[in-house]
């Protein structure tokens, strides 16, 4: 199983509102390098999952969906590179 130090947070934008903001926990080993931003924006949005794949994103949130979750008490801010580990293990992305 990965353990917390082979994943990594990576936090980026395509504008500056809550939807467009963009939480990521990465599988450093499929992608030690973490998201190639500029290869994202230029990828067709019908393969938006695969290329996701590819960078080893293990799991993918945006602002909006984190203010719900930390609102729920599913998440802690203070922690989210914990926060959405621990949940990758939960909901079994990470076994």
């Amino acid at each position: 199983m990965l353990q917390l130090n082979d994943t990594k947070l990576e936090i980026f934008g395509f504008g500056d509102n809550k939807e467009d903001i963009f939480y990521c926990l990465i599988n450093l080993k499929v992608n030690p390098e973490g998201l190639d931003v500029d290869k994202l924006a230029k990828t067709d949005p019908r393969e938006l999952d695969d290329r996701l794949d590819e960078m080893g994103c293990l799991v993918m949130i945006t602002g909006e969906d984190l203010e719900e979750l930390i609102s729920e008490e599913d998440l802690s801010e203070p922690n989210l590179h914990q926060a959405l580990y621990d949940l990758a293990v939960e909901e079994e992305v990470i076994k």
